[in-house]
């Protein structure tokens, strides 16, 4: 591995889509080394650590709006990203900048011992792909001076680099599904034990009651640690209506029995996400600080790109990227009341459970027209056949598009009317119409 002169951060953010292909993922405690190279930084600042299946974007989301309505400070750091790679760094709700973005990933670059990786030493270290990005967001963040800052996994918990800070104020375990089997286990209950390993002493912990065999591993581990748990399920909210493209809904409060909160959506999942978020918000506060208008203002204003949004009018992206993604978007599409038809754009990445999510797409019955396409990614599944896994399925066909953005635009000029139109999988896909609509 030869060093390079990068200068700009064009560059940069080039040479991070090359490091996958040139390293792998490394023990906590090597990348706990390297934090203590970087003099600590983790340990300045006061973080939340978020893990999960799915919803751990829009959780940290929620955290996030609402602490900034109660005028606290909050930096976070989530993944993946969409059209941009500093979308994964917020500070002050700002991404951070190119300039500061190249400076932490020059000053990561300069720490590594470039001798050693250049005779392909045994044991000379490199980060991954997201190890980089996280030691960017620590380098980054204390310069900053958040009151809070908000860490979201990548994969799993137990062994993610964000699971190497010294200390926390809080973990959140979001809903649990069957994803990444290959490297969490193939069963709820293994996938929750990786989740879990985000929890640690001295921090209470707080998670979704996706079921008994998750909830069990996590009460098992917060009685090992002896930390305060705190699980939220269905029955800590209810909804009340939708409005105009809003969801109002009631959470049972600890300390005022029934909130309601309006969300800025039409994914009801979002209650869910909602919900789990201010129950954290308690246990961090203890109602000291936080004021439940300030808790209203924040969710009223939160906004999670990606996420049931309308990128224009009738037309909603959502990452539905894995089989309990692709549940939790077809509830929401069931329920959202809209009259006409509607028609869908679908893409996945071959490393899913694809042949489950198309069952659940089929049985729901709720798109007239499906159209399937190719992402420009290598882990994208072949469209070909992506349709293949629609036509077992008797009375349904779906039409083929190798290509995202020429799909689209043919979904837009053959809409009826009164057509809605959702573009749902992989996230690589709603990224790439998301640029598609801002060039």
């Amino acid at each position: 591995m030869e060093r390079q002169n990068i200068t700009t951060f064009r560059q940069a953010a080039e040479y991070m889509e090359d490091v996958p292909r040139f390293t792998s993922k490394h023990d906590v405690e090597e990348t706990k080394g390297f934090l203590r190279q970087l003099g600590n930084p983790d340990r300045k600042m006061r973080i939340i650590h978020v893990a999960g299946t799915n919803g751990k974007g829009s959780v940290c989301a929620y955290l996030r709006s609402i602490l900034e309505a109660a005028g606290y400070r909050v930096a976070l750091f989530t993944s993946p990203h969409l059209v941009c790679i500093r979308e994964r760094f917020l500070a002050d709700g700002e991404m951070v900048s190119e300039e500061d973005f190249l400076r932490a990933f020059l000053h990561i670059y300069n720490l590594l011992d470039w001798e050693a990786l250049e005779r392909e030493e045994a044991g000379a270290y490199h980060p991954t792909y997201f190890e980089y990005l996280f030691f960017i967001a620590m380098v980054l963040f204390p310069e900053k001076k958040p009151d809070f800052c908000i860490l979201e996994t990548g994969v799993g918990g137990r062994l993610d680099a964000t699971n190497s800070v010294y200390r926390k104020e809080i973990s959140i375990i979001t809903h649990i599904g069957l994803d990444h089997v290959g490297v969490l286990g193939d069963t709820l209950d293994k996938i929750a034990y990786e989740k879990a390993g985000i929890m640690c002493a001295g921090a209470p912990a707080v998670w979704w009651d996706t079921c008994p065999e998750t909830t069990a591993v996590f009460r098992r581990r917060a009685e090992e640690l002896g930390i305060s748990a705190y699980s939220v399920s269905e029955n800590d909210y209810s909804f009340s209506n939708f409005k105009r493209k809003t969801i109002d809904f009631c959470v049972h409060n600890l300390y005022d029995r029934d909130v309601t909160f309006s969300l800025r959506t039409i994914a009801a999942y979002q209650m869910e996400n909602c919900a789990l978020a201010c129950k954290a918000i308690e246990v961090v506060d203890g109602g000291r600080t936080i004021t439940m208008e300030q808790m209203r203002r924040g969710v009223a204003e939160c906004f999670w790109a990606g996420r049931m949004e309308e990128v224009l009018p009738e037309v909603y992206v959502d990452g539905a990227h894995n089989e309990d993604g692709v549940r939790a978007f077809l509830e929401t599409v069931s329920a959202d009341g809209h009259p006409g038809s509607r028609s869908l754009l679908f893409g996945v990445v071959k490393d899913k459970d694809y042949r489950s999510m198309v069952e659940k797409l089929v049985l729901g019955g709720l798109f007239r027209r499906i159209v399937v396409t190719h992402m420009h990614s290598s882990r994208a599944l072949d469209a070909e056949e992506l349709a293949a896994q629609f036509d077992r399925y008797p009375n349904c066909s779906c039409e083929i598009c190798g290509d995202a953005g020429e799909a689209f635009r043919k979904l837009l000029e053959k809409r009826g009317s009164g057509e809605r139109i959702y573009v749902a999988g992989s996230l690589y896909l709603v990224g790439e119409i998301k640029e598609l609509l801002e060039s």
